[in-house]
């Protein structure tokens, strides 16, 4: 008994001295910046990820990454909604209602949580937009981890998808 705790004994012992917190280091410049870094960093995600889940955020500045960096909707297309809505039916509705949250966020009201351009990259760059958008990152935890599909669409398809959104 007496060879077995005195090891141990002097393991914690060890332990204890080496976990104190002290340290004869001088903190560098580059430790100090880096550590504001990691502050600032840790600032931004606890802010974004308050109580309120992403799909109910509204972020009307962020255009998202991709292709369209700029869109203005000027009034209501309804033939191109129309077209948007056939587009919609055929490949969308297998993750997405219209009206309820399903296997990905329900589009009603998207418009009025998010800018026209995040909306159009995220529908033409979903990998792209997974990747480096934070908002987008958001939604893949809270949507359990899937991923929206590439459905590969022309910008034309999409705007009509995005016309169609306006309509809900």
């Amino acid at each position: 008994m007496k060879t077995t705790t005195t090891p141990l004994l002097l393991l914690g012992a060890l332990l204890f001295v080496s976990c104190n917190g002290k340290s004869d280091k001088t903190t560098t410049d580059q430790e100090i910046i880096t550590n504001e870094r990691n502050v600032e960093t840790t600032t931004a995600e606890s802010t974004a990820s308050s109580n309120v889940p992403a799909s109910e955020k509204i972020d009307l500045n962020n255009k998202g990454v991709g292709p369209v960096k700029e869109l203005t909707l000027d009034e209501l297309d309804q033939a191109l909604a129309q077209k948007g809505e056939e587009i919609y039916k055929n490949m969308c509705t297998a993750c997405h209602k219209p009206d309820k949250k399903f296997i990905g966020p329900a589009p009603k009201g998207i418009l009025d949580r998010r800018s026209p351009e995040w909306v159009m990259n995220m529908i033409l760059s979903p990998e792209t937009m997974l990747e480096q958008d934070p908002l987008a990152k958001e939604l893949l935890k809270e949507f359990n981890g899937a991923p929206m599909a590439n459905q590969n669409l022309t910008e034309q398809e999409a705007r009509a998808v995005l016309e169609y959104f306006r309509t809900l």
